[in-house]
């Protein structure tokens, strides 16, 4: 069974509570990145989203408003060395598309649903074309 560890973004995008919506949408924008983990004090406080921002233009917001005011606090995470199975039902029953990973209390990645597609059609595709 495969494993969250080898197929999460260590690369992880991160911003500050104090942080805009217009500074996250423009970091997730540079990266080409869907969400963004939400620190606050090296600790994960949120996770903020595409669907977020979207979700704070609708109400009228611009860019300046802050990103605590549309952030998802304490979303659901996984570990390391759970199965991307594990990850893809989390993702499916909670309706959202990223998961952030924790090890020992620390974000040391990030999982999406386009990383669990590719390891669901990993041995579907066609090969030495």
């Amino acid at each position: 069974m495969p494993l969250v560890v080898d197929h999460m973004t260590r690369s992880l995008l991160t911003v500050s509570t104090e942080a805009t919506l217009g500074e996250a949408a423009a970091a997730m924008t540079e990266r080409g990145v869907g969400a963004v983990v939400v620190l606050e004090a090296d600790a994960i406080a949120a996770i903020l989203t595409e669907r977020d921002v979207m979700k704070a233009v609708a109400a009228g917001n611009d860019g300046s408003a802050s990103v605590t005011d549309w952030m998802t606090r304490h979303p659901d995470t996984i570990e390391p060395d759970d199965t991307t199975d594990h990850a893809a039902s989390l993702m499916i029953h909670g309706g959202f598309r990223h998961l952030p990973v924790v090890e020992d209390g620390k974000v040391v990645g990030m999982v999406s649903i386009r990383d669990l597609m590719k390891v669901a059609l990993d041995d579907r595709s066609p090969r030495g074309v």
